[in-house]
């Protein structure tokens, strides 16, 4: 069970996994070790499974940014599943869904002529539905 210690603890990592253990511990106020081995008990129960890095896509010249609904009407789904692990160039998140798709893919492109040229591998595997994001809202 969580207490608010290791709550907060995860909140300040989610923000900088980066952050010494030594200002960890100041900002939830332990010691630098007592916080050492708060982390390291949740990482050993599985509650904190990995530490990621996030990246300006925009920075990497990657413009822009899409959410493909796919729409599969075959059970067997490994044809698509293969697809977008071989497009991870492009393909940020691949969530499964319920609802007016199987699947949704979080994409991120140079240019509309590199989209296109996806959508057109996209074709042969599944139906889908494109949505561009104009802004993020925060």
């Amino acid at each position: 069970m969580l207490d608010h210690i290791d709550e907060l603890i995860i909140k300040e990592l989610s923000e900088n996994s980066r952050i010494t253990m030594k200002k960890l511990g100041e900002k939830v106020h332990l010691t630098g070790q007592a916080a050492a081995s708060r982390v390291l008990k949740l990482e050993e129960n599985g509650i904190i499974e990995k530490y990621t890095v996030q990246v300006n896509q925009v920075k990497l010249n990657c413009l822009i940014h899409a959410f493909i609904t796919i729409k599969l009407t075959n059970p067997h789904h490994q044809s698509f599943l293969s697809f977008v692990k071989n497009e991870k160039d492009f393909v940020i998140n691949n969530y499964k869904v319920s609802g007016n798709g199987c699947y949704i893919l979080e994409t991120r492109f140079p240019s509309n002529e590199v989209l296109d040229q996806f959508l057109v591998r996209l074709n042969k595997h599944a139906n889908y539905n494109l949505s561009i994001v104009i802004n993020k809202q925060n």
